[in-house]
């Protein structure tokens, strides 16, 4: 398919075989820049990066050549936001700090009446297993004592738990 998009510069051609791969960009961006909005965006830049970049260089192997580049991409973005202009504090701008903390007592509460109706909807299992992971401080192994279930299941609980729960909260936003 490489091959194919260097004769005919075939946008179509060079879409189907980065889709391929936008598993290994997606995940690399979140890795390094750790921010899932970031990482997606990240992904269209460097489909763009490869419309300019792939015509002039010789690629032998374009996974790893694509993992090379999507990392660059993402050391230059996290190089690009430290030169951020910091804006010196100016405490008669601010809220006064009671306040500040009253406010935040009150969106936590909220968050956390929020996170318990989204708890309610969960499949039994999935709640089950949240609760002894997050709310007992309980290990994949304690859990999969305690419930008899296989190690991967658990694993796999929390994480569709954890999703769904993300998912939920986002929707009551």
């Amino acid at each position: 398919m490489l091959l194919a998009f260097k004769e005919s510069g075939s946008q179509d051609v060079l879409a189907r075989l980065y889709l391929r791969y936008t598993d290994l960009v997606y995940g690399t961006c979140l890795k390094y820049l750790k921010d899932a909005e970031a990482s997606k965006d990240a992904v269209m830049n460097i489909y763009q990066e490869l419309l300019q970049k792939l015509p002039t260089h010789e690629v032998q192997n374009f996974k790893g050549w694509l993992y090379v580049l999507t990392k660059n991409h993402c050391l230059m973005q996290l190089r690009s936001a430290k030169k951020m202009v910091t804006v010196e504090f100016q405490p008669a701008v601010m809220q006064s700090e009671d306040f500040m903390h009253l406010d935040s007592v009150l969106e936590r509460e909220q968050d956390f009446k929020k996170l318990e109706n989204c708890m309610e909807h969960l499949p039994e299992e999935q709640k089950k297993t949240i609760r002894l992971f997050y709310l007992q401080d309980k290990c994949y192994n304690e859990i999969v004592e305690e419930t008899g279930m296989e190690w991967n299941k658990v694993r796999s609980l929390i994480q569709n738990g954890r999703r769904n729960l993300k998912i939920c909260m986002e929707k009551h936003d």
